[in-house]
């Protein structure tokens, strides 16, 4: 009966995730004789990946910007999950979380346009600064990295605060209580108390910031351009542009690499919280 159950789901699985991802790292170790893809074991695609600085450069672009987002992101979550979960009334909070991920609600593109347009020289906040006297000139914030990080940060800490704001509702006040009453302060009973009781949420929403920043080829092309390459902006030009599919599902398999250690490290700093 357990097994009839999972079937589908395994099925699924295996038709969709597994077969293609074994095709792609077939696929990797072939490489190109003109436009010809030729099969076999050949490793020249990672001794590239990792000999060629433009492709190294993209890999640590796209692993600073995740880091950069990630960080921040969960720095600005926390303390909108706790307002949102100890300071707003209960028959509020529907309507705070409502509108804390309401943006949501708009497409992914739209808003990666929608900052290209606030952050651009005639944006809202160049002409922000210019009417307050605090620039003489518009700044060069679009086609940044720092237009990414923001672009990227507004979408996540949505996330991040939907996951962590889940653990704080489930601990009891029983906990602070019990820390007052042995002597801790607010802070103490942060840091010491709420902090290790909601880290499986934060863990959680940091994972999964982590994977969707590093994969995501949008929000870098609208907001960052091409003047610094992210890993997943280097794949499609290897198959839009250089039809390179051998590099470009090397390229994959790297960056799907870099998400199963970061699982792993995820998972184990769990359990080893858990202990």
């Amino acid at each position: 009966m357990g097994w009839g159950l999972v079937a589908p789901a395994l099925l699924w699985t295996a038709a969709f995730f597994v077969l293609p991802f074994a095709a792609m790292v077939a696929l990797s170790f072939a490489h190109m004789e003109g436009r010809e893809v030729v099969r076999g074991f050949d490793p020249g695609n990672y001794i590239r990946i990792f000999t060629d600085w433009t492709m190294l450069k993209a890999l640590l672009n796209s692993l600073e910007i995740t880091v950069v987002v990630t960080v921040v992101s969960v720095v600005l979550a926390y303390p909108l999950a706790a307002i949102i979960a100890f300071r707003v009334p209960v028959r509020w909070q529907r309507l705070a979380l409502l509108l804390a991920v309401l943006p949501f609600w708009t497409s992914y593109v739209v808003r990666s346009y929608a900052w290209l347009l606030v952050l651009g020289q005639n944006g809202v906040v160049n002409k922000a600064l210019l009417s307050l006297g605090l620039i003489a000139e518009p700044l060069e914030i679009a086609a940044t990295r720092t237009a990414t990080v923001i672009g990227f940060v507004h979408f996540f800490v949505m996330l991040l605060t939907l996951t962590i704001y889940a653990n704080l509702i489930q601990l009891s006040p029983n906990y602070a209580r019990a820390a007052a009453d042995l002597g801790a302060g607010r802070w103490q009973t942060f840091r010491h108390v709420i902090l290790p009781l909601t880290l499986p949420g934060v863990v959680t929403g940091a994972f999964l910031t982590f994977v969707l920043c590093i994969g995501d080829y949008i929000t870098p092309q609208i907001l960052g351009g091409n003047a610094e390459l992210t890993l997943p902006q280097l794949i499609m030009l290897q198959m839009g542009r250089s039809g390179n599919f051998p590099l470009a599902s090397a390229l994959s398999v790297v960056l799907m690499a870099v998400v199963t250690l970061a699982y792993f490290a995820s998972s184990r700093w769990l359990r080893m919280d858990r202990v």
